[in-house]
Parts: structure tokens; C-alpha cells; sequence
């Protein structure tokens, strides 16, 4: 089968000790993902690492894509692909096993994670432990894996930048988290409103009650003088607001699960043809985007 024949593809990596921090930094990542999702597809490329959920953005629902640069996690690593000009690798996996199996690393000398097929694809993570004798201690994690085969590939391209109303840059997210977790408790869904002069409410109204919360001065993202891009924000009235109502349980899964400590989040909202809510964030090893579609406001 096509699967299994992939399923040779060769994939070592090892985390060493001369670089503190950097299985729990991988941790965090596959933390915060594992909150945000029960199974992903990981794509392995030479010089990048890819996480991808791929459901369909509609009727409430999220995709992600989450992209780390190998050589800020890995001391080395090795791969090689069904060929020279198909040089990834693709697997269907549940971040929550992998999560589990980094939770023993932190305090590791190593970390070897390879492809293997032990009755079926496997990763299999090998922690070597500090021992105070002279042997070493090894524990082993197998994870199954699912290989995906070649035809669908495509399935899992990064998501387009698609035209937007209003991007604005996120409030502390801790304290974005706080405040969403109270208005969880009143509501199923929340409104999301933000103009180009970097202010931003989130809002729910039910016939019992109305709650707002105001952001000023968060700052918008120069994004057409950066990446030359042109969007519908281009000619807006700076003081009009663009607004998303979405399911407020998605956002506070997202804002619950963060423990990558981004440098800087944003958020970008498109309420007219697209009708969806995108959530980008930075940090100096990974790029996280989250997309979740809106749902329709009274």
C-alpha cells in the first residue's frame, strides 16, 4: 500500500543539552496545540516543521496552522522524503500523545525522535534521562502515526491571506483570557469589534444582559506597507468598526491553551464575503495562525 511504502521514510531528530530550554519551548508548542485540537497533521519539510488542522471553516468551525523553523528546536536533524522533489513528509497524529511523551523531557540530556514502523508508523521519542551512575537511563514513547499518502498533499497548503475589513493587534492575552472566561458564563457566543485607531471591544447581549469590554490604543499592523498587500481596510473610516460574532467557547479554548507567550498577536476580521475571524500570532520560534469562522449576529 502507498501508505506503508511511505511509511519508510527515514526521520531522526535529537534535542541536546547544550541547548537549555529547548524541549520545554517544543513542549509548549505541542501544549498549546493539543488544547486547540484532538488530532492535526504534522508536515516535516527540510528546514520547517508544520502543524495543520484543516476542518473546514464553517458552521462555527476552526483551522490552524501552526509553522516552526526546525534549527530553533532540533541540535540535528535528518530527513528524507518519498523523493528528491517530494521532500516532506506527511503524518496524522494526536498532539495529546506527543504532549504526554515531551512532559518527560524537560529535564533530559537528549531527545531522539524518529520514524519508525513497529506494526505500524510510529514516532518513536527516546528520552535520555541524567542518571547518577554510569549508565544512561532511557525511557521510549512509541506514537502511532497515520502516513499521508502523496495524492492529498494539497489538502494541507497554508491558507491564503484573504481580504479583511480591520486588523488590529490583540491586548495581553492573559488578560484577554480573564476577561472571556467571565463572559463564557453569560453567553455561547461573543462579538469581537475593532476599527483602524487600535481600539477593540468584546461584547455579548442576551435579553437579560449586555457587557462590553473596550481596548484602546492596541495598535494596528501596517500590513500593505510590509507585505504590499491590499485590502478593503485601505480607504476605511478609521473610527468604523468591523465586528465578528463567533462561538465564544472557540476563543476561549484558543486563549486557554497558550503557553508559548507570543512577542506579538493579531487579530484580522472579515465580516462581509468570507465571514471570518483570523487570529495570527509571533514569537521568535513559531508562527501560529487560527481561523474561525463567524456566525450570523441579530
Amino acid at each position: 500500500m502507498a501508505g506503508q511504502a511511505e511509511g519508510r521514510q527515514c526521520l531522526a531528530k535529537r534535542l541536546a543539552s547544550t541547548f537549555p530550554g529547548k524541549g520545554e519551548r517544543k513542549g509548549g508548542v505541542i501544549n498549546t496545540i493539543s488544547k486547540l485540537t484532538k488530532t492535526c497533521t504534522l508536515r516535516l519539510t527540510v528546514c520547517k516543521l508544520y502543524f495543520i488542522l484543516s476542518d473546514k471553516v464553517a458552521n462555527g468551525g476552526a483551522s490552524m496552522w501552526c509553522e516552526l523553523c526546525q534549527g530553533n528546536f532540533f541540535d540535528e536533524f535528518q530527513m528524507e522524503g518519498v523523493a528528491a522533489e517530494h521532500n516532506e513528509i506527511y503524518l496524522e497524529l494526536v498532539p495529546e500523545n506527543l504532549s504526554r511523551a515531551l512532559k518527560t523531557a524537560h529535564s533530559a540530556k537528549a531527545v531522539k525522535i524518529k520514524l519508525t514502523n513497529k506494526h505500524c508508523p510510529c514516532l518513536r521519542v527516546a528520552v535520555e534521562l541524567p542518571s547518577l551512575s554510569s549508565s544512561s537511563r532511557i525511557v521510549t514513547h512509541d506514537i502511532p502515526v497515520g502516513v499521508i499518502p502523496r495524492r492529498i498533499w494539497n489538502d494541507f497548503r497554508e491558507p491564503t491571506m484573504p481580504d479583511f475589513d480591520v486588523s488590529i493587534y490583540l491586548p495581553v492575552l492573559k488578560i484577554m483570557k480573564s476577561v472571556v472566561e467571565r463572559m463564557k458564563n453569560l453567553s455561547n457566543f461573543i462579538v469581537i469589534e475593532a476599527n483602524l485607531s487600535g481600539e477593540m471591544n468584546l461584547k455579548i447581549e442576551t435579553d437579560l444582559v449586555s457587557v462590553t469590554t473596550h481596548f484602546k490604543d492596541l495598535g494596528n499592523p501596517p500590513w500593505a506597507s510590509e507585505e504590499g498587500c491590499q485590502s478593503s481596510a485601505q480607504g476605511r473610516n478609521l473610527e468604523s468598526m468591523a465586528e465578528a460574532c463567533i462561538d465564544i467557547k472557540k476563543l476561549q479554548q484558543l486563549l486557554a491553551g497558550q503557553q508559548v507567550n507570543p512577542t506579538k498577536a493579531l487579530c484580522n476580521i472579515m465580516q462581509r464575503v468570507k465571514r471570518r475571524l483570523k487570529e495570527r500570532q509571533w514569537s521568535g520560534d513559531l508562527t501560529l495562525l487560527y481561523l474561525l469562522s463567524l456566525l450570523p449576529s441579530d
